[in-house]
């Protein structure tokens, strides 16, 4: 099953052309890409799948769906996960950035 995650955009950043930004999701924090939200700002709460921001969400909504999927055991809460995505985020960035 794939799922999009709502998560508070902490702050932004740009690696090469690309805008990344840290993500927090309950204690988590994870990086994700944000070329598809390009209006998201820190304090904003972002949809994620698979390591990029798809939508902006209100604060309700997103408290709600994160509650919901903590509720029923759909969120990891192993943090090695954040050294993971760290390293597939640079390494897309990389290639990205050879492909321009």
């Amino acid at each position: 099953m794939c799922l999009a995650v709502p998560g508070k955009l902490m702050e932004t950043q740009l690696i090469g052309d690309n805008r990344v930004g840290t993500v927090q999701f309950g204690g988590i924090k994870r990086s994700v890409f944000l070329d598809f939200v390009p209006e998201a700002k820190a304090g904003d709460y972002v949809l994620v799948h698979v390591g990029f921001a798809l939508n902006v969400l209100d604060e309700e909504e997103a408290q709600r769906t994160y509650q919901l999927l903590e509720r029923i055991g759909m969120l990891e809460t192993d943090v090695e996960i954040e050294a993971e995505d760290e390293a597939r985020i640079a390494s897309v960035a990389g290639n990205l950035d050879a492909i321009h």
